[in-house]
């Protein structure tokens, strides 16, 4: 019973900034003019790595799904510089995660952590123009390559659809595409949540040193996905248990910018020496970020974390009840989608086979 009234404590407290969050990824979808993005990737140098990095930053893209898109960013000319902070800075960050990190955190884990994403972009991006340049020389042009568009959502069209109807897009987007795809890892996401909280006796991280602790989230966030939105409630269910919150930090980082699968497949666009650049970058940075933040709460502010109210649900409101609902219903039809189905219809063909 517990369990159940803790994760529906995350659920509600999350939903409606989470929802927001759909609702703007959608328009970002739908009316950032991608073939500029592309544009501005396709050089190898400072500008092109500074704009990838930012533009990864809101981008509502998870892991899994900033892969196909940055291999045809990089199939149509992009560097593997520019390729590279692109890769990183969108699964760390996007609008989705930012909205539910203020839910259940503060307002300057909310800034610090797109601000570390877009440092850790930035980083790796510059390792590829120094230590794993492009083989030509020349900068490469982007090239339209509309089979590999087709399925990446990366094409403009010719003729733009009315604006009711562009917005009727950006909804589906948000509502359907984009929960589908996380719907399952911010399940589980929410589910380790509260397990940690119910299981994990408080102040547990009290009895290891924080360099102990992140040695421990380095060993567990870099090969083992977790997308950016699943690992916000993990991250604040530890910070409840005694975890500092740079610790924290280090997971909402390296949790999402760094899988083995991921490692894998990339390996054949940008090179071994590119994949071990762009982990040893995300590394580097968030350590580094850890540091400040775990300085910057001890001296500046206050840990006054959303999540730690759970325990009293006389403070979830009638809105958040709501919403939680709402998303309730989207993440059990997300999991269906993308999970239960394809699982039952691949169990059919295999009978049909038989």
């Amino acid at each position: 019973m517990q369990f159940f009234e803790a994760l529906w404590g995350y659920i509600a407290i999350s939903a409606p900034y989470l929802l927001l969050g759909l609702i703007l990824s959608g328009f970002i979808k739908q009316f950032v003019p991608m073939e500029k993005v592309k544009k501005w990737l396709g050089r190898d140098n400072f500008g092109s790595v500074f704009k990838a990095s930012l533009v990864g930053v809101p981008l509502p893209l998870c892991s899994c799904s900033v892969i196909p898109t940055a291999v045809t960013l990089r199939k149509s000319g992009a560097s593997k510089a520019s390729t590279s902070s692109f890769l990183i800075s969108t699964p760390e960050s996007g609008v989705d995660s930012i909205a539910v990190t203020y839910a259940m955190m503060d307002l300057p884990m909310t800034i610090l952590r797109p601000v570390a994403a877009f440092f850790s972009a930035f980083v790796a991006g510059t390792f590829q123009m120094f230590f794993n340049k492009d083989e030509s020389e020349k900068d490469p042009e982007p090239k339209i390559d509309k089979k590999a568009c087709c399925g990446s959502g990366l094409t403009n069209n010719v003729v733009k659809a009315p604006l009711s109807t562009q917005v009727k897009s950006a909804l589906r987007y948000g509502f359907k595409d984009l929960i589908d795809d996380i719907a399952f890892w911010l399940l589980i996401g929410l589910v380790l949540g509260a397990i940690i909280q119910v299981l994990v006796p408080e102040n547990f991280f009290q009895s290891l040193s924080v360099n102990q602790s992140r040695l421990l989230i380095l060993a567990v966030g870099v090969p083992v996905y977790i997308c950016a939105s699943a690992t916000t409630p993990i991250a604040a269910s530890l910070i409840l248990k005694g975890m500092s919150p740079g610790t924290a930090l280090l997971l909402l980082l390296v949790g999402p910018a760094t899988n083995a699968s991921n490692i894998m497949v990339l390996q054949k666009y940008i090179g071994k020496k590119g994949v071990f650049l762009n982990v040893l970058a995300v590394i580097l940075v968030a350590l580094v970020f850890s540091f400040i933040t775990d300085y910057l709460y001890l001296n500046f502010f206050q840990t006054n974390w959303a999540v730690g109210e759970l325990h009293d649900h006389e403070m979830i409101t009638w809105w958040e009840k709501a919403c939680g609902a709402v998303l309730s219903v989207l993440i059990i039809k997300g999991v269906v989608s993308d999970k239960v189905k394809p699982w039952f219809e691949s169990k059919g063909k295999e009978s049909c086979c038989g």
